[in-house]
């Protein structure tokens, strides 16, 4: 159930070369005052809007910090999720392909996206069709292939539209099976360098991930996961998850550890706040 236009942008921008490779260029939206409204995860308390938009700004410095060219927009919809912009679109090497959010509420915010993309001459690659459903924080990219959580969200339309345009694009496409509970695979897995994973083995299918290294968290640590990638072996991560943050240490990677607790209270992880536009 996918459109796809990769013949009229074979001479466009390189975009996402290498999925792990130097991040150069991302896509943020900031958050609204509706994140206070978001369900918090069991135990936590509420977001606070104005802590989460200075947590935000933190990460785009951050970002900056490291030879990241951001673009950050304000939201333009009232769910208090629209800053999990990664939710939008999933960016290959020639163009990016937009999702078809579960969410009914969020579904226009791939259209909105589509418009910044226009700006920022990211062409478009293909898209999820009707009724297909597919968020793009269930796909985790990672080396050449392209994991596909299969959970709570999504259909095997949409999941089956993605897996033929990742076919496209030259990656092996792997499901992934998803524990009852679990939001999206971003938020219990993470791709550290180009075959290596980190995850929480007990929310999923372990044996999915067969021929990658994978780095196995503590239970309750597996929001940790959804590391950030800078560059090879070189993450953000929420410092929230200091277990997570000592593991993923330990096995040599670089980790740049900031605040993002706010999110981190409604289930949002740092690979959630952006879409890759540019890797080499």
């Amino acid at each position: 159930m996918t459109t796809h236009a990769r013949q009229t942008v074979a001479f466009g921008p390189r975009l996402v070369a290498t999925a792990t490779g130097r991040l150069s260029a991302g896509l943020l939206v900031r958050p609204s005052p509706a994140i206070e409204r978001a369900t918090p995860l069991i135990g936590e308390p509420g977001a606070v809007y104005e802590r989460a938009r200075e947590q935000h700004e933190v990460l785009r410095t951050t970002l900056e910090y490291f030879g990241v060219k951001t673009t950050a927009i304000e939201p333009t919809g009232d769910d208090p999720y629209e800053t999990s912009v990664a939710d939008a679109a999933v960016v290959f090497e020639d163009g990016a392909a937009l999702m078809r959010l579960s969410s009914l509420a969020r579904r226009a915010e791939a259209d909105r996206i589509e418009t910044h993309f226009a700006s920022l001459d990211v062409p478009l690659a293909g898209h999820i069709a009707a009724p297909g459903l597919l968020d793009g924080t269930d796909v985790l990219l990672a080396g050449k292939t392209a994991f596909v959580g299969a959970g709570s969200r999504g259909n095997d339309l949409g999941r089956n539209g993605f897996a033929a345009l990742a076919r496209a694009h030259g990656y092996r496409v792997v499901e992934v099976r998803l524990a009852p509970g679990v939001r999206a695979l971003q938020t219990v897995a993470g791709a550290l360098s180009s075959d290596t994973l980190v995850v929480e083995a007990e929310k999923l299918d372990v044996d999915a991930f067969a021929g990658f290294r994978t780095i196995a968290l503590e239970t309750g640590e597996g929001q940790g996961a959804g590391v950030l990638v800078l560059d090879e072996r070189h993450v953000i991560a929420d410092l929230r998850f200091g277990s997570a943050i000592g593991t993923i240490r330990r096995a040599g990677i670089t980790v740049e550890a900031i605040d993002l607790y706010e999110f981190a209270k409604i289930g949002l992880t740092p690979s959630m706040l952006m879409v890759p536009l540019r890797r080499d």
